[in-house]
């Protein structure tokens, strides 16, 4: 059965309808087209489809689309600024040569995204802890982590907590 589902997505208000046994990765890919979303395990147990849903990332594969409804859904693509520019996190994970095949990069950086969001500042074990959800075949998570301190780091010192 269809139903149409009004959420904010990047932003901007959408409604579409959704099967509702539909998950949230399949309506962000293959209705919106925001191809950042991955598709990987199917479990929720890669992290490669990770997206924010009012803050919280989440494992959009095990995440029921109606269940977005009325919420504020952010993926990569919504982070880039009016005028194009990367945000942040995005370049530090640059800077760093923090993505190789780049598969499990959105997901990563949208968690990375609900760390930096926090305010705190993190060990680098705390860190690998917060990430533990992603599964990544390339860079060894080294890279991922000089990435992630620096912007966390650079963060708390923007923020002043």
């Amino acid at each position: 059965m269809f139903k149409t589902l009004t959420m904010t997505v990047n932003g901007a208000e959408v409604s579409i309808p959704v099967d509702e046994r539909e998950s949230l990765v399949d309506t962000l890919r293959n209705r919106l087209g925001l191809t950042s979303v991955k598709k990987g395990c199917e479990v929720g147990e890669c992290g490669a489809c990770t997206v924010l849903v009012d803050g919280e990332a989440i494992d959009s594969c095990i995440y029921l689309s109606v269940w977005a409804e009325g919420r504020r859904i952010l993926t990569v693509e919504g982070l880039k600024s009016p005028t194009g520019e990367l945000d942040p996190i995005q370049q530090a994970f640059i800077d760093e040569a923090a993505t190789q095949c780049g598969f499990c990069t959105p997901g990563i950086i949208m968690s990375a995204v609900e760390i930096v969001g926090t305010g705190k500042r993190y060990s680098r074990e705390e860190l690998r802890k917060l990430i533990s959800g992603h599964l990544c075949r390339c860079t060894g998570y080294e890279s991922i982590l000089n990435a992630m301190e620096r912007i966390v780091e650079e963060t708390y010192k923007r923020v002043g907590k």
